[in-house]
C-alpha cells in the first residue's frame, strides 16, 4: 500500500512503493527448457500459462495489485520481466533551500517554533529588501498561509515522527546519498506535439472507428489510432506500447486516451460514468509563461471540461490547485458551481525530504512546500446520492498528504490509498490532465504516457 502511516492529521504516503506495486510485469517471448527455474516470477492467466498465478484486480482498494511469487517450474513456457520505477527520482535527501536547524521537523518540538507575530516581522524585513510593496495576490497568499500554517506544521510533525519511529524516514540520510536524480536526457516526450499534429489528420467518423482498442502484447500502434480511441489494457499484465518509436509501459487493468482538450469525444464515447474524478489542470501563471515548459489553459477553457457528462451521481471531484489564491477562489466560487459540485474540503499535499524536513522553508515567500487539493461532490439525485453514500465516511474538512515528492515535474502522489475510506469499493476512477497511468483508472491528457516511458523504469534481472 502507498499509505505508510495514518493519523488524525492525515497520511504519510510512499509514492515510489505505490508505482512499483502497480504490476509492471510483462511476459517475455523466451521459452525456457523443461525443469528451468525462474526466481521472482509469477504466472499469467492470459497468454503466459504456468502452474500458479497472482491475478490483478480492477479495484484499487486493498494491497498490491500484483506481487512477485516464489520460484516456479516452467516447461516450454514464456518467462516474465518485471520493471520498477527508478528510485533515484525519489532520492530527495536535502531541502531545495536549507532551513535553520531549529526548524527541522525531525527534532521534537512542543510548540510551533515561529510564532505568527514573528512571521509578520519577517515579512516586513523581506518587504524592505525588495523595496516595493506587495500586490494583492501576494497579500492574499500571505493571509491564507497564516491560516493554514499551524495545521500544516503540527500535522506534518506528527506524521514525520511516526515515519522516523518506523524507519521509513531517516534524519541522516542526506549525508549518505550522493546520487543525481536527473531524468535521462534522451527522453523526448513529444506527446503534446503529437496531439497538436492530430488536428491535421483526416476526420474519422464515429461509425467507421471503434471506441476502444484493447492492447495486445508489445506492438506498434499507428498514431491516428492511439489518438482517436481509448486504449485499454484489460489483462492482468503490463503491456508495452510503441509510439513514434518510443516504448511506454501500460499497467494492468488500466485505460487511457491521449488527446488534448479539443479531442475529448473518444472519452465520452467510452460510455463510462466515474465515481472519482481527479483533475490536475495546467494552470496559467507567470512561471509557466516564461519557461514554456507546457501549455496552459485559461479559466474559461477549464470550465469547458465536460465533468457533468463524465461524473456518476455523488461523484467525488478532487482538483489540484496551485498556491495562487486566484485559482483557489476560481475553483470554489466558479468552477465547482458551474459543474454542480459542492465544495467539501481543502486538503494539503506536504513535500518532505527523506530525512523528514520540508523541501522548502514553510514560511518561504517564493514557493511553499505544500499544494492544495479541493474536494467536492457532484450534486444531483438526492436518493441516488444517499444510496451511494451508505457505509462511506464523510470527507473531512482538512487532511494532510505528506510524502517525498518525485523530482520529475508535476508527478503528483497517488490518491488511491487516501480516498478509499470515502468511496465505495470497485468504483470507476478517472484522472484528467494525467501524465501517468494507474491500475483500475482511466487517464486522459495530452501527455498521458509521459512518465510511462520505459526509460523511467529499471528492468529487474532474474537471479
Amino acid at each position: 500500500m502507498s499509505v505508510v502511516h495514518r493519523l488524525t492529521a492525515g497520511w504519510l504516503v510512499d509514492h515510489l512503493s505505490f508505482i512499483n506495486q502497480c504490476g509492471y510485469e510483462i511476459c517475455d517471448s523466451f521459452a525456457y527448457p523443461s525443469g528451468a527455474t525462474l526466481n521472482n516470477s509469477v504466472a499469467s492467466t492470459g497468454g503466459c500459462h504456468a502452474t500458479s498465478s497472482f491475478v490483478a484486480t480492477s479495484s484499487w482498494r486493498g494491497g498490491p495489485i500484483v506481487g512477485a511469487g516464489d520460484a516456479i517450474e516452467t516447461e516450454g513456457k514464456r518467462a516474465k520481466k518485471r520493471y520498477v520505477f527508478r528510485d533515484e527520482f525519489f532520492d530527495i535527501s536535502k531541502p531545495h533551500i536549507a532551513a535553520a536547524p531549529e526548524k527541522q521537523l525531525w527534532q521534537r518540538c512542543a510548540e510551533v517554533v515561529i510564532r505568527i507575530f514573528f512571521f509578520y516581522f519577517l515579512l516586513i524585513l523581506q518587504k524592505r529588501k525588495r523595496k516595493c510593496i506587495y500586490n494583492q495576490g501576494e497579500l492574499d497568499a500571505l493571509e491564507y498561509h497564516s491560516k493554514v500554517r499551524k495545521l500544516i506544521w503540527e500535522g506534518t510533525l506528527h506524521l514525520v515522527q511516526e515515519g522516523l519511529k518506523s524507519g521509513f524516514l531517516h534524519p541522516t540520510i542526506a549525508e549518505l546519498s550522493s546520487r543525481k536524480n536527473i531524468a535521462p536526457g534522451h527522453i523526448g516526450c513529444g506527446l503534446a506535439e503529437l496531439c497538436e499534429m492530430a488536428k491535421q489528420f483526416p476526420a474519422v467518423s464515429g461509425s467507421d472507428h471503434q471506441a476502444v482498442h484493447v492492447l495486445d502484447d508489445e506492438t506498434s500502434i499507428p498514431e491516428q489510432d492511439v489518438l482517436s480511441c481509448v486504449m485499454e489494457n484489460s489483462s492482468d499484465w503490463a503491456k508495452i506500447v510503441v509510439l513514434m518509436g518510443q516504448k511506454y509501459l501500460v499497467p494492468p487493468k488500466s485505460s487511457f486516451l491521449l488527446s488534448d482538450i479539443s479531442c475529448l469525444q473518444p472519452l465520452l464515447n467510452y460510455k463510462k460514468k466515474y465515481d472519482v474524478i481527479v483533475i490536475d489542470p495546467p494552470w496559467e501563471n507567470k512561471s509557466v509563461k516564461r519557461s514554456n515548459r507546457y501549455s496552459y489553459l485559461s479559466s474559461w477553457q477549464i470550465k469547458q471540461i465536460p465533468v457533468p457528462a463524465l461524473a456518476a451521481p455523488n461523484c467525488l471531484v478532487v482538483t489540484w490547485v496551485t498556491n495562487r489564491q486566484k485559482h483557489l477562489r476560481f475553483v470554489k466560487d466558479e468552477l465547482y458551481p458551474h459543474w454542480s459540485v459542492k465544495t467539501l474540503a481543502e486538503w494539503h499535499w506536504v513535500k518532505i525530504t527523506r530525512g523528514g524536513e520540508f523541501v522548502l522553508p514553510l514560511d518561504s515567500l517564493h514557493k511553499k512546500p505544500y499544494e492544495v487539493l479541493v474536494l467536492g461532490r457532484v450534486q444531483g439525485d438526492v436518493k441516488e446520492a444517499l444510496r451511494k453514500s451508505e457505509d462511506v465516511l464523510p470527507v473531512p474538512e482538512h487532511k494532510l498528504i505528506v510524502s517525498i515528492p518525485c523530482s520529475l515535474h508535476s508527478h503528483k502522489p497517488p490518491l488511491t490509498g487516501v480516498l478509499e475510506e470515502f468511496i465505495k469499493p470497485h468504483v470507476e476512477c478517472l484522472e484528467l490532465f494525467a501524465r501517468n497511468l494507474q491500475p483500475g483508472w482511466t487517464s486522459w491528457g495530452n501527455e498521458v504516457l509521459k512518465f510511462q516511458h520505459i526509460d523511467y523504469f529499471t528492468l529487474l534481472q532474474n537471479e
